[in-house]
């Protein structure tokens, strides 16, 4: 049976793999596209934010909130038309559920994974 040490150290493994998958055009010495500026940015931003959910779970609300904005300023100033507005609209549901988790206005069954 697994227990709660191995899911946080699976957890920390998880995020880093995010970080340094982000990051690994830049150490590769790629050219620097707007799309791997994009995904290298949402990358990264989701391995740290997934870190601080791990270890401090009462931030799960503004995370999200936070990850939306950044998901829909990305998609929007990095990538081409209809990538674009998809990510935007993306990053728009993440911060209007993470609203609702605020406001509790969320079903029951959404809300225990925002507040634990």
């Amino acid at each position: 049976m697994a227990n709660v040490k191995m899911f946080k150290l699976l957890g920390v493994v998880l995020a880093l793999m995010l970080i340094v998958w982000g990051l690994t055009p830049i150490f590769r010495h790629e050219a620097l596209t707007n799309d791997v500026l994009a995904t290298a940015i949402i990358l990264v931003m989701i391995g740290i934010a997934y870190l601080i959910i791990m270890y401090n779970p009462g931030w799960t609300k503004a995370v999200f909130f936070f990850e939306g904005i950044i998901i829909a300023v990305c998609g929007y100033m990095f990538l081409d038309y209809p990538y674009n507005l998809e990510l935007a609209i993306v990053g728009l549901i993440i911060i209007i559920i993470a609203i609702l988790a605020y406001l509790q206005k969320l079903p029951a069954n959404i809300l225990k994974w925002f507040y634990r």
